[in-house]
């Protein structure tokens, strides 16, 4: 009598990761995940190839994406061309009048069209829209603070109401909202220039998001910046607004954002390195994940709660302009 054959089968590998990544799928469908893309992911080919592979498995998997977009590197790149000059005050961009033109131009008919069609040619999925679009944010003028004292930086704009009607909508429709950063004050009727990593915060907390994914040029939060490179995988949000007075002015925004986020009712907010292709599905659909994680007061951070990934505690950061 014949013994079977035993056959090795090379694509195991993909079961066990499609395995490990069950219990993620089930607890987060269904649910809202607001993600804010940005840095060098977003003139990168390859960067931003997967960036758009990432989000339409989301949308596959059961999850409700949503992405908010700013455009630092083209926005940068287009004033130089109009002999403008970048200037960066508290992590924000100064926004001048004729800037404002550039920034609107660049974001809405630029950085916008490109990605609704990465998504797109996944099929009919991404509809591209400004926050001045059916009054999604309205803003008022934003001014920076600088060793205390207020400092006029321009069109720039904090957000001071959200209209989700539209994305909600196109949510239930099945579809990607794309989001860019700008908005009309109701005051002055002037568009403002809203830093995204704000604006994806405040979206997600409108929302009701179960996630904020905040991606950027570093690896997360380090524990000891510049003596360490040592990255805080989650904490607190308290633990991360004592540490917010000895962040990089470009990782305040961010962080802020975060700590917003979780403070209103979102569950995690996390700060992802872009630079790693499917960081997005690195983080929420495996169980060692990247970059940090901060979770809401309450929330042991040292524990395996909320998305059992480790931990560390910490102080110091580093993070890039916008």
């Amino acid at each position: 009598m014949s013994q079977p054959t035993t056959r090795k089968h090379t694509a195991l590998p993909k079961a066990r990761i499609l395995i490990e990544a069950l219990p993620w799928l089930t607890r987060h469908h269904g649910k809202t995940v607001v993600v804010k893309f940005g840095g060098n992911a977003m003139v990168d080919d390859e960067l931003k190839a997967a960036f758009a592979q990432d989000v339409v498995f989301l949308r596959h998997a059961g999850l409700r994406p949503v992405v908010v977009h700013g455009g630092g590197p083209q926005i940068s790149a287009q004033l130089d061309r109009h002999g403008l000059v970048s200037e960066f005050k508290a992590g924000l961009r100064v926004t001048t009048d004729d800037a404002m033109d550039v920034v609107r131009m660049v974001l809405a008919g630029q950085v916008q069209r490109e990605l609704v069609g990465l998504l797109n040619r996944h099929g009919p999925l991404a509809v591209g829209m400004t926050g001045e679009d059916a009054h999604l944010m309205s803003a008022t003028k934003h001014f920076a603070e600088i060793d205390g004292e207020q400092v006029d930086i321009g069109r720039v704009g904090q957000i001071t109401e959200m209209d989700t009607g539209a994305v909600r909508a196109l949510l239930d429709d099945g579809r990607i909202p794309v989001v860019s950063s700008i908005a009309r004050s109701a005051d002055d009727g002037h568009v403002y220039n809203v830093n995204a990593d704000t604006a994806a915060a405040a979206l997600a907390v409108a929302l009701g998001a179960e996630t904020l994914m905040v991606l950027t040029d570093v690896e997360g939060l380090y524990a000891d910046w510049p003596n360490s490179d040592e990255v805080i995988s989650k904490l607190t949000a308290s633990q991360l607004e004592k540490l917010l007075p000895e962040l990089a002015s470009g990782m305040v925004p961010k962080m802020e954002g975060c700590l917003y986020a979780v403070r209103h009712g979102v569950t995690t907010a996390r700060v992802l390195d872009g630079r790693v292709p499917h960081s997005i599905l690195l983080e929420i659909f495996t169980d060692e994940g990247i970059g940090t994680m901060v979770l809401p007061d309450g929330t042991a951070a040292g524990t395996d709660d909320q998305d059992g990934k480790g931990d560390q505690d910490s102080k110091g950061s580093e993070g890039e302009d916008q």
